[in-house]
C-alpha cells in the first residue's frame, strides 16, 4: 500500500474501533432500525453537504438507481439490521470476531466479479489471523459453546450481516459504481438506506420512541458524522486502491481497537491469551498485506478519490 493508502487505513481501524462503544449507548428506549435510520439521515445530510462543498452533482442517471438501491439495502440496511439484532443474543465481541470473517467472501466475490485476484500471501495471512483472532475471543466462543439455539440464532444473523456487508464492498468497488463521485454515491445510498430502515422499522417496532438521554443523541451523531460520512468515502478509496479484500482486513483489527478503547472506558482485562491473539491477528495482517494484489483502482481516477 501507498503511504497515503496506508494512513487511511489506519484512521479507518481507528474510527470504527470506537463505533462498537458507540453503539452500546444506542440500545435501549429506541428500536434499533430507528437508530441505524437516524445515524444514515444525518450521514446521509453530511455527504450531501460534501458534496456541495465538492462542486459535485448529485443528480443521477436512470440506470444508476438499481445499483444505489443495492448498495442501500445491503451495505445500510440488511448489514446492521442482523448486526444489532444478532447481538440480543451473542456478546458484541463474537459478533466483532465473526464480522472479521468480511476478508473470506471479500475475497472470493472480488475474484469472481471483479477479477482480483490474491497471491498465496494473503491466505497464509488470513489463516494466522484468523488463529489470532480465536485467541482474542476465546473466552466469548467458550461462553457461546453452551448457548443452545439462541447462540446458533445469534450466530446466523451474524453471519448474513458479514455476507451482506460484502455484497455491498463489491457494488461499490465494481466498474460499475467507478464513475460515480464517492459523496454522489454514498449520498444516495444512505438516504435509500435511511428511508428502507424507517419503512422496516414502523411495521416491526411501531413509531420511533425518541430516546431522551444526550448520550444516545451524542453517540448518533458519532456514529453518523464520524462513523460514517468520513470512514465511508475513505473506505470507498481503499477499496479502489487495493481492492475489496485486503481493504475487509480493517474488519480484523477493529475489534482489537474496540476492545483497547472497552480498556480505557470500561475496564476491560487483558489475558496473555489474548494479548497473543491480538500480535497474531496484526501479523496476519502484515504477511496478507505484503502480497501482491490484483487490484486495479478504476481509470476514472476523478470518482475514486473521495477527497477531490
Amino acid at each position: 500500500m501507498s503511504p497515503r493508502v496506508m494512513l487511511i487505513f489506519a484512521v479507518l481501524v481507528l474510527i470504527w474501533g470506537s463505533t462498537w462503544t458507540a453503539i452500546r449507548y444506542q440500545l435501549g428506549v429506541e428500536a434499533p432500525g430507528w437508530s441505524i435510520a437516524w445515524r444514515f439521515v444525518f450521514a446521509s445530510l453530511a455527504m450531501g453537504l460534501y458534496a456541495r462543498l465538492a462542486g459535485v452533482s448529485l443528480r443521477l442517471a436512470p440506470r444508476d438507481l438499481p445499483l444505489l438501491l443495492g448498495i442501500a439495502m445491503t451495505q445500510f440496511v440488511l448489514n446492521f439490521l442482523f448486526v444489532y439484532n444478532a447481538e440480543r443474543f451473542i456478546t458484541s465481541g463474537l459478533v466483532a470476531m465473526i464480522f472479521a470473517l468480511l476478508i473470506v467472501p471479500n475475497a472470493v466475490l472480488g475474484r469472481i466479479f471483479l477479477k482480483q485476484r490474491v497471491g498465496g500471501a494473503f491466505f497464509v495471512g488470513t489463516l494466522v489471523a484468523g488463529l489470532g483472532m480465536v485467541l482474542l475471543f476465546r473466552h466469548e466462543i467458550a461462553e457461546a459453546a453452551g448457548g443452545g439455539s439462541t447462540v446458533l440464532l445469534g450466530i446466523g444473523l451474524s453471519l448474513f450481516g458479514t455476507l451482506s456487508a460484502s455484497v455491498g464492498n463489491l457494488l461499490q468497488a465494481s466498474r460499475r459504481a467507478s464513475h460515480l463521485h464517492a459523496a454522489q454515491l454514498l449520498f444516495w445510498a444512505m438516504a435509500l438506506g435511511a428511508v428502507a430502515n424507517m419503512v422496516i422499522a414502523l411495521p416491526m417496532s411501531g413509531l420511533p420512541r425518541i430516546d431522551p438521554r444526550p448520550e444516545y443523541w451524542l453517540a448518533t451523531l458519532w456514529l453518523a458524522f464520524v462513523g460514517s460520512a468520513l470512514t465511508f468515502p475513505l473506505y470507498l478509496h481503499v477499496m479502489r486502491a487495493i481492492g475489496p479484500a485486503r481493504a475487509a482486513y480493517s474488519s480484523v483489527l477493529i475489534p482489537i481497537v474496540a476492545m483497547l478503547f472497552s480498556t480505557l472506558l470500561e475496564g476491560y482485562r487483558w489475558t496473555g491469551t489474548a494479548v497473543a491473539g491480538a500480535l497474531l491477528a496484526g501479523l496476519g495482517l502484515v504477511i496478507a498485506l505484503r502480497g501482491k494484489s490484483g487490484a486495479q483502482a478504476p481509470s476514472a481516477s476523478k470518482a475514486a478519490s473521495p477527497a477531490r
